[in-house]
């Protein structure tokens, strides 16, 4: 599994038991990068400190500031927003490149959902 993927799962996990993500902003707002694949995306994290080593590593995100978002909020209107105007969730971006996983805010939808109320196993 790769880097990109652990943090990915990392991702769901955290803000699940969090009940909060985390976004950077600046006075213009949030950023978005786009991927060798074309795609736009928004970058998003699990915690305060995975924001905060972006920050830090990071120079394009260095006069950024951590911002905090309810879980709730972000399921309810930020994820449909993120979809209306085409853009990808990046997850827990990391390293001096902030690289990581990008998915489209309904596959994320469907795997906190999934994550949230695994099936049962019958045996």
């Amino acid at each position: 599994m790769s880097i990109s993927a652990i943090n990915a799962d990392a991702f769901v996990k955290e803000v699940l038991r969090g009940a909060q993500v985390w976004g950077i902003r600046d006075s213009d707002g949030f950023p978005t990068s786009t991927n060798a694949s074309g795609e736009t995306a928004m970058p998003f994290w699990s915690s305060e400190k995975r924001a905060l080593s972006i920050i830090k590593n990071v120079p394009a995100y260095s006069d950024f500031k951590p911002e905090p978002i309810p879980l709730s909020v972000f399921i309810d209107r930020w994820l449909a927003g993120l979809q209306t105007d085409g853009l990808y969730c990046g997850l827990n971006w990391s390293g001096e490149r902030a690289t990581g996983y990008d998915l489209a805010p309904m596959n994320l939808m469907a795997r906190l959902a999934a994550a949230d109320h695994p099936k049962k196993i019958v045996s």
